[in-house]
């Protein structure tokens, strides 16, 4: 995924390959930055919604997830961190959460995801 607002690039990895991603010495996610011009994030792909939100928050401690799903069909994922985590869970300029936000719905169907 592009995020032309940050100038980066985020790609979702199958779980597992995060390595493999990176390369030794991080030498993939040069070769990447320089060909595309845009600072590169690798995130942890997971079948399981929880550890994917989870995977999207780090550096963040995340204490839990909880799934939700109104009368409407709307669902959410309510993700509790850390009061002193709260400022790295928002990201500078809001950046963290609005990418959480698009990955999961993007990748889970999840509509919104709500900080407690």
């Amino acid at each position: 995924m592009v995020d032309n607002d940050a100038n980066k690039v985020i790609m979702v990895v199958k779980k597992g390959d995060m390595g493999l991603a990176i390369g030794k010495g991080g030498s993939n996610i040069t070769k990447v930055k320089n060909m595309v011009r845009k600072d590169i994030e690798v995130v942890e792909h997971s079948t399981d919604a929880k550890e994917f939100i989870e995977n999207l928050f780090r550096p963040a401690e995340v204490k839990g997830v909880e799934l939700l799903t109104n009368d409407n069909g709307k669902s959410c994922a309510y993700v509790a961190v850390h009061t002193k985590q709260k400022g790295i869970a928002i990201g500078k300029n809001g950046e963290r959460i609005k990418k959480v936000k698009l990955l999961v719905k993007r990748n889970l169907g999840i509509d919104n995801v709500v900080l407690k």
